[in-house]
C-alpha cells in the first residue's frame, strides 16, 4: 500500500529530476498546466469544500515509539514547519536532540480536513509541513528555527527546489505570540545572510497556526519506513546568525 501511494504521488504531485535549487524558466512554463493550477492559492469561493471528519492515523512514532497526537507530556513545546516536501523535513527534525516526536500534516490554508489529494489540487490553500513537540529546556525554539533556515531556500515563492505548487511553499506557523515575534525577528537575521550572497528576499510566510491537520499515515515518518525514499531538502549555504 505505502509503495503504491508514494509512486501516485511523485506521478500526480511531484516535478522530479536533478536536484538543483532552481529551475529553468521555459522548464517551468512548459509545464502550464500544473503551474496554474499551483501557483496561486485559492479563495473562499474557489477552495475544495469542507470535509466531515479528519484522517485517523497511527498514534505513535515510527522511529521513536512517542505519540505524535495530544495529549503528550506537557512540559514539551510545539512548533510548526514547512520547508517543501515533508518527508524529508520531518527527518531532519526527529533526528534532533531534544525533539520528542514530529508528524506531517497540512496548515495554513482554506480547506477543512483536507486529504493528500485535495491538497494536491492547489484548491485547498494548505502547505506541507511538519509539527514537532519539542523539550524546551534541551532544544530552544530559536534552534528550530536555526535548522529551518539552514535547510531550505526561502526565497522560491511557491516552490521549493523542483517541487512546485502552493504545498511547498516555505512557512512557519506559530503556536504563541512569542513564537511570532521570534520567528519574525529570526527572518531578519537571515535575511542578512541571504543579502551577503545576493539572494532575494525571503518569503516565507509566518503567521499564528490556525490548526494542523495530520496526513495520511503513509506519509508519517516516511523516510524512516522508506529510507531511500525521496528528499528535496537543499540549503542556500548560507548560516544563521543570532539576534
Amino acid at each position: 500500500m505505502v509503495t503504491q501511494q508514494s509512486s501516485a504521488r511523485s506521478k500526480s504531485c511531484r516535478i522530479t529530476g536533478h536536484q538543483s535549487t532552481k529551475l529553468n524558466t521555459g522548464f517551468i512554463m512548459s509545464l502550464l498546466g500544473f503551474v496554474n493550477k499551483s501557483l496561486e492559492l485559492p479563495t473562499e469561493e474557489t477552495a475544495i469544500p469542507d470535509r466531515p471528519s479528519g484522517l485517523i492515523v497511527e498514534e505513535n512514532h515510527y522511529i521513536s515509539g512517542n505519540r505524535i497526537v495530544e495529549p503528550v507530556p506537557s512540559h514539551l513545546k510545539k512548533a510548526v514547519f514547512g520547508m517543501g516536501c515533508f518527508w524529508g523535513a520531518e527527518r531532519l527534525f526527529w533526528t534532533l536532540k531534544g525533539v520528542y516526536s514530529t508528524a506531517v500534516g497540512y496548515a495554513g490554508g482554506i480547506t477543512v480536513n483536507p486529504t493528500y489529494d485535495d491538497v494536491c489540487s492547489g484548491r485547498t490553500g494548505h502547505t506541507e509541513v511538519v509539527l514537532t513537540f519539542f523539550d524546551p529546556s534541551v532544544v530552544s525554539y530559536e534552534d528550530l528555527l536555526k535548522v529551518f533556515w539552514e535547510s531550505h531556500n526561502p526565497t522560491e515563492g511557491m516552490r521549493q527546489g523542483n517541487d512546485v505548487g502552493t504545498q511547498y511553499r516555505s512557512a512557519i506557523y506559530c503556536d504563541n505570540d512569542e513564537q511570532l515575534l521570534t520567528a519574525k525577528m529570526s527572518k531578519e537575521v537571515f535575511q542578512r545572510e541571504l543579502d551577503t550572497k545576493e539572494f532575494p528576499l525571503i518569503t516565507t510566510e509566518i503567521n499564528a497556526l490556525n490548526r494542523f491537520y495530520y496526513a495520511e499515515t503513509y506519509h508519517q515518518q516516511y523516510l524512516g519506513k522508506n529510507p531511500n525514499g525521496y528528499c528535496g531538502l537543499m540549503g542556500t549555504g548560507c548560516t544563521y546568525g543570532q539576534f
